[in-house]
């Protein structure tokens, strides 16, 4: 009996190796292989056969399989803040153990209707490049999809045979009743009731879209083949291999002592006085969130160095950590952020001109928090003076130590501004600098470190990028069904002018960042708001900056606030006492959002100056 948990446990060690292997295996061609078109085209005038189509590909094989990783270490997103964090035990068993087997029949439909949609593509078959069949990694995502409704139902079982059972029988009974009612109508509220329910017991939110979006074709009597081909659509977007690419040159400096080496170059920049440290720790929260991809990466690696420093100042601990937190969020307007990204994609508009436009503006909300958040004067605390600062180092050797941190959004943006490179080349020339400085330059990271970066990019990507495929197909099906040409005629009807539009946009945009996971919000919301922000006249890139400045201060509120969360675990104290310390700090972001939403000038100069 004692050799059974370890003998059943053995096939799940060795699948997880297998996750592990493919969704590092597809970031690493990610990335070569854009790297060799950059070097081959000069030498020989031609690069790797249908090459931007692999890249595309193996961003589907890095989706499914980074989402194995992302489950497997607990961070499948959910905004299970309700029931899921109960005080009395058994209604949180009760919630945890609804949402798990929820989820996993929801994912035993989804890779019902995803191997139908292999199905159809195995009948009609189409190369991709090489010979090699489109089908082939296209079934990555009914094998994804079961896999993980496999793991998800295999938590619930306290014994191996129990987690064995379970994580064969609920994926299977999901994809029976899909597949025994696919192509039929079924009633929408029962499914309506019941996917808000688990959504409060912790569901992850992939799956609470993706049992949205299936629903609502079940409504009409549609294929629910209609969902995954979305999903497949968005993975193998020609621009999409640019956010794992750039996440992956964040997790490599996040990693390395590149935070420590900037921290004293903005020290020495701004100073070591009370205003100097805030202005430092701002920039330098903006700066590494624009590169690591999310502001909860920013808290945990900058944390621990920049809150000390702010006490040393004369910040009180509580402001101190309203600062950290809430600067954190800043960095989702600065090139090259995913979010950023993942907007100018949803909304057609060019990923240099997105990255130029957030620049003004961002300088803006940081401006102003600094200034409205009171963050330039501190409050004074109850026996607390403020303590020496130790000596900064000089400006120039500070220079010297932080170049070629510095020099990396010369070469993300650069490169991609002007037009030497695509977006996807322009990511992995980035991630490749990032590599070559912090392995080579610095030496701070060895092949194990690196495994680590692959994994844990993989394991932030995969999660990202099942939630928008599932939004995409609630969008698509929106879309279908009128709701944007109906959103417009509503909307000028009850706003008669521009200035009556922005004010409700920004109060909307701002309780939908409280209440929508950030990614899922682009995908759901730019297509639908677009075109009704368009019949005002504002600019594209005007509405992505409004849009992504009032999202983002969503990171500061609950329930889908992850800065609460992350920056709770950090600095170990309460939700409340966190939420509480960032109160004035959303108050400032919120005007500097409707200041953004006046000068329109803001976000469109720069692209149209550099255009000339």
């Amino acid at each position: 009996m004692s050799g059974r948990p370890s003998l059943l446990a053995r096939p799940g060690q060795a699948l997880g190796a297998l996750e592990s292997f493919l969704a590092c295996g597809a970031l690493v061609l990610m990335l070569l292989i854009p790297l060799l078109e950059i070097g081959l085209r000069p030498l020989f005038g031609q690069g790797i056969d249908n090459a931007p189509v692999l890249v595309q590909h193996l961003g589907l094989v890095l989706a499914m399989f980074g989402a194995l990783l992302a489950e497997r270490s607990g961070h499948l997103t959910s905004l299970g803040s309700a029931l899921a964090v109960s005080p009395k035990p058994w209604l949180r068993a009760a919630a945890r153990h609804f949402a798990g087997i929820s989820a996993a029949l929801l994912c035993g439909m989804l890779a019902q209707a995803s191997a139908t949609f292999v199905a159809s593509e195995m009948a009609a078959p189409r190369d991709l490049a090489y010979g090699l069949p489109g089908w082939v990694i296209e079934a990555a995502m009914p094998l994804g999809f079961g896999l993980l409704g496999w793991r998800l139902a295999a938590r619930l079982g306290e014994r191996p045979l129990g987690r064995l059972g379970l994580g064969v029988l609920l994926p299977v009974c999901g994809f029976l009743f899909a597949r025994h009612f696919d192509g039929a109508t079924l009633p929408f509220w029962p499914f309506a009731i019941w996917l808000a329910a688990i959504l409060l017991c912790g569901a992850p939110i992939f799956a609470v879209l993706g049992g949205l979006a299936l629903a609502l074709f079940w409504q009409e009597g549609q294929p629910l083949a209609s969902v995954p081909l979305s999903h497949y659509q968005i993975t193998v977007n020609p621009s999409l291999p640019a956010l794992p690419l750039f996440t992956l040159a964040g997790l490599v400096f996040a990693r390395t002592g590149a935070a420590a080496r900037l921290g004293r170059l903005f020290t020495a920049l701004f100073g070591n006085g009370v205003s100097g440290t805030a202005i430092a720790a701002a920039v330098l929260c903006s700066f590494f969130t624009a590169f690591t991809g999310g502001s909860g990466v920013t808290i945990l690696a900058l944390g621990g160095l920049l809150l000390p420093l702010l006490n040393r100042a004369g910040f009180p601990e509580r402001q101190g950590i309203s600062l950290v937190t809430s600067a954190s969020a800043l960095g989702v307007l600065l090139a090259p952020s995913v979010p950023l990204i993942m907007f100018a994609i949803i909304a057609r508009v060019p990923i240099s001109s997105m990255f130029l436009a957030g620049v003004l503006p961002a300088l803006v909300m940081v401006a102003l928090l600094l200034l409205l958040g009171g963050y330039l004067r501190p409050m004074a605390a109850v026996g607390q003076e403020s303590q020496p600062v130790q000596a900064t180092v000089p400006l120039r050797t500070a220079l010297l130590e932080s170049k070629w941190e510095l020099l990396a959004p010369v070469v993300a943006v650069g490169s991609l501004a002007s037009g030497l490179a695509t977006p996807t080349e322009s990511a992995a020339l980035t991630a490749g600098y990032a590599l070559l400085t912090q392995m080579v330059a610095h030496r701070e990271l060895d092949w194990a470190g690196l495994v680590q970066a692959l994994r844990g990019c993989g394991g932030v990507i995969g999660g990202i990028m099942v939630i928008l495929g599932m939004a995409l197909g609630l969008t698509n099906y929106l879309v279908d069904a009128g709701i944007p040409d109906a959103a417009i005629d509503w909307v000028q009807s009850v706003l008669p002018n521009r200035f009556a539009f922005l004010i409700a946009l920004n109060v909307f945009l701002l309780l939908a960042g409280a209440l929508m996971e950030i990614y899922a919000a682009i995908v759901v919301l730019v297509p639908l708001l677009l075109p009704v922000a368009v019949s005002y006249g504002i600019d594209p890139l005007h509405f992505g900056v409004i849009f992504l400045a009032n999202i983002e201060m969503g990171f500061l509120c609950p329930p889908a606030g992850m800065n609460i969360y992350f920056a709770s675990a950090m600095f170990d104290k309460s939700i409340r006492y966190v939420a509480g310390s960032v109160l004035r700090a959303v108050l400032a972001m919120f005007l500097g959002a409707l200041t953004i939403s006046a000068l329109p000038f803001l976000a469109t100069w720069l692209p149209e100056a550099v255009s000339r």
